[in-house]
């Protein structure tokens, strides 16, 4: 009860390490949860008892005060911290050894419905965001340099003017470049929350597949493609995604896939790289993406997203907590998916859970 932590303590390694490999494989005893403290390991060092406690304020090894008639923890002594250093040596090196063990628990602990998987939306989103609305401010502040060069009348100040306008329209294609591929990021890491969240994946193994499947799984995955307005939007989507990533990834050198220019009688003609294994080449292919209208395609699809059945879904992916897969496997993001209602009561209760658990008010 009172016991002070030790400056040797603090080099131990993750605390979930220490307890899989005192708790769960070596069967050390454990005495449960405490007031702001998780777990209690009680070992014996050199003939003296020491204990490897996760508290809120993180895992350490403590020294308790043996005196039967004092009122505070009090500080370690020396000798007390020698041997809390050795301990973490030893603690440290049969982490190392263990490892295959880890292995072997992480690879069973994943074909069940034991699994939070991280809600990182928010700042993908925020990203998409920061970078469209730098497009957007770019854009409106070149039409405008680009009304007032019209007005103005002497080449002194129309040709500074047209190359300011010229900087603002080239950075604000920059800009919608990095929104289209950060949305693109969004929608990779959403889809799969939202999967979860209509309970279409249930275990570790499945996540672990989606997570690993092209952006095209993971939208089938999430949305229904029998759905004619849903299909749109996806073909919608794939197009631009293919030119960009085409243009931006993998240096294809031109918005249509151009990449060579070969010598004719009709002068420099343009040489396209295609999708198609049987023929990778042609001279002819669709229309460059335009940023602008992909932009507003994006935005669309972005409140097709969050409508209808998928309304419910928007409350829990914002609120940034993970998605828990047993509340996929028993039905309760089923029936939440069913009204908001449901699910602003499910994020509420979650969230003064997750609260608790943090400050480790059990």
């Amino acid at each position: 009860m009172l016991s002070s932590r030790t400056h040797g303590g603090r080099d131990l390694p993750q605390y979930y390490l220490v307890y899989f490999l005192l708790i769960d494989f070596l069967g050390f005893p454990s005495m449960g949860k405490w007031e702001k403290s998780a777990w209690t390991i009680p070992i014996r060092y050199r003939g003296k008892l020491y204990g490897i406690e996760h508290r809120k304020m993180g895992l350490g090894v403590f020294a308790p005060n043996l005196d039967p008639l004092a009122m505070k923890s009090g500080s370690p002594s020396t000798e007390a911290e020698v041997d809390a250093k050795e301990i973490t040596t030893l603690i440290i090196k049969a982490v190392s050894v263990a490892e295959p063990y880890f292995k072997w628990r992480a690879e069973q602990a994943a074909s069940t419905s034991l699994f939070n998987v991280l809600n990182k939306s928010d700042p993908l989103f925020e990203r998409y965001e920061f970078f469209c609305n730098r497009f957007k401010t770019l854009s409106d502040e070149a039409q405008k340099k680009g009304v007032d060069r019209m007005i103005a009348g002497d080449k002194t100040t129309v040709m500074p003017k047209k190359l300011s306008i010229y900087i603002k329209q080239k950075e604000a294609t920059w800009n919608a470049q990095a929104a289209i591929d950060a949305f693109f990021s969004w929608t990779e890491h959403v889809f799969i929350h939202l999967a979860i969240l209509q309970s279409k994946i249930k275990s570790g193994d499945s996540v672990a597949i989606l997570a690993k499947s092209d952006w095209n799984s993971k939208f089938k995955a999430a949305l229904n493609l029998a759905d004619s307005e849903t299909k749109e939007h996806y073909d919608r989507l794939l197009d631009i995604r293919t030119q960009i990533r085409n243009f931006m990834t993998h240096g294809a050198f031109g918005k249509k896939g151009e990449a060579f220019q070969f010598h004719s009688g009709a002068g420099s003609v343009p040489v396209l790289l295609t999708e198609s294994q049987k023929n990778r080449y042609s001279l002819n292919g669709k229309s460059a993406f335009d940023e602008q209208s992909a932009i507003a395609a994006i935005e669309q699809f972005i409140g097709f997203l969050w409508s209808d059945s998928r309304l419910p879904a928007q409350h829990y992916i914002l609120s940034s907590l993970p998605s828990i897969l047993t509340l996929a496997e028993d039905g309760t993001y089923t029936k939440c998916m069913e009204s908001e209602d449901k699910m602003k009561a499910l994020v509420e209760r979650l969230t003064y859970e997750f609260d608790n658990a943090g400050n480790m008010d059990w």
